[in-house]
């Protein structure tokens, strides 16, 4: 099975199956140097793991990550960092009679038809579970692009009917990993937490699921000192000599910023549409309205709007890069579908077993570490875009 490495710099590899022994992930590419311990790679493993809330999966998984390799007294040694999460609460006797049928929503049908077989305990690398290994490597990306000033926040957008505020209020603002000011739904305005943990216990009643929406911003995107404006004339764009990192991320034909962020979004279980900036709506507005007009703005040049979300021609622009990620229904329901098994005979089913009624809550910190290890990667990989980058560096 090919297609389980992402990354070019920082490249990362998940292993492991839902109902497996464990999970985990491998990282490539991470610099020396860098302070970590499992404390930090697990407050984010907190805020995916089961079991949080009533509107969660009830299966409880500790989720606890050993860091196997990589690191030696406190620091990344810059050698591969193997990270591992054991798996503590599987019950797969809840999976053994779809081993027969295809469950409507899911991926059994196509890894029957490409491999011949497949693991159907939980869905093997299908499941969600297969996210721990992206969050752990999240975890090490966001804690390298935080010593750079860049914080990536994400937050439930919308669950069914029911929208957040556009604009973040105090929930989003905390520290990256910090639960302590989260509500259940992981929502950026906790006053609509109570309507909608309603509308998705109504939904659990009935034995449906519902759709929903992640916001991601990314602030702190380095341009340097930006492009000075004197006497109203741009000043040389150039890495200004002592600033740490080089101007807009992003590789501008096939490695576009937002391209690389959306293949990084739609990699995720579930996620069936990603918007970037103003997103679909562009496609009902006047170029007047999308254009984000250009200003000066304490002597630098920046945008009086930000429909395009950060990234123009696919290179960062200095904004706060939006960017919104839309998950389909969690397709284990209790309520009674038609399927057919392997032999193509129909069937009805009713799903047994332990599964979110809703992906956003827990897809949050998901999309983040995405972003984060994406980000760092595109980062990377621009330290190599001007001449004078390498100059300065090994001058």
């Amino acid at each position: 099975m090919a297609g389980s490495t992402f990354g070019n710099i920082f490249k990362i590899m998940t292993w492991g199956e839902s109902h497996g022994e464990a999970l985990g992930v491998v990282i490539d590419g991470c610099p020396a140097g860098l302070s970590l311990e499992a404390s930090d790679i697990q407050t984010y493993l907190d805020r995916r793991k089961p079991g949080q809330s009533a509107i969660t999966t009830p299966r409880k998984e500790a989720d606890k990550v050993e860091i196997l390799s990589g690191v030696f007294a406190g620091k990344t040694t810059g050698a591969p960092i193997s990270l591992m999460i054991k798996n503590t609460n599987q019950i797969s006797k809840d999976y053994d009679e779809i081993a027969a049928y295809y469950r409507p929503g899911h991926a059994d049908f196509t890894y029957d038809a490409k491999y011949g077989f497949r693991d159907y305990r939980g869905g093997g690398r299908s499941s969600g579970r297969e996210t721990i290994g992206r969050v752990a490597a999240g975890a090490v990306a966001a804690k390298i692009l935080l010593e750079l000033g860049i914080k990536i926040s994400a937050f439930t957008y919308s669950i069914g009917p029911v929208i957040c505020s556009a604009e973040p209020e105090v929930d989003e603002k905390v520290s990256p990993g910090d639960t302590s000011k989260r509500n259940d739904a992981h929502l950026c305005n906790s006053l609509l937490n109570e309507k909608v943990v309603k509308f998705i216990n109504e939904c659990k009643e009935k034995g449906d699921s519902v759709g929903s929406v992640v916001e991601c911003r990314v602030s702190g995107v380095p341009i340097g000192k930006g492009a000075p404006v004197k006497n109203g004339v741009p000043g040389e764009t150039s890495l200004p000599c002592g600033s740490p990192l080089p101007l807009g991320i992003g590789e501008p034909v096939f490695d576009k910023l937002d391209a690389k962020l959306a293949q990084a979004m739609m990699s995720i279980g579930a996620a069936k549409a990603v918007e970037i900036g103003a997103g679909c709506a562009v496609s009902e507005m006047y170029g007047s309205k999308n254009n984000d007009e250009f200003c000066v703005n304490d002597g630098k040049i920046s945008k009086l709007t930000n429909h395009s979300g950060g990234t123009l021609g696919g290179i960062s622009d200095g904004s706060d890069i939006i960017l919104r990620v839309h998950f389909k229904p969690t397709p284990s329901i209790s309520a009674t579908q038609q399927t057919v098994d392997r032999h193509g005979q129909p069937t009805a089913v009713q799903i047994k077993g332990r599964h979110d009624p809703v992906i956003a809550p827990r897809a949050v910190v998901v999309v983040e570490c995405m972003a984060a290890i994406t980000m760092l990667d595109l980062m990377m990989t621009n330290m190599t875009s001007k001449l004078e980058n390498l100059a300065n560096f090994y001058k």
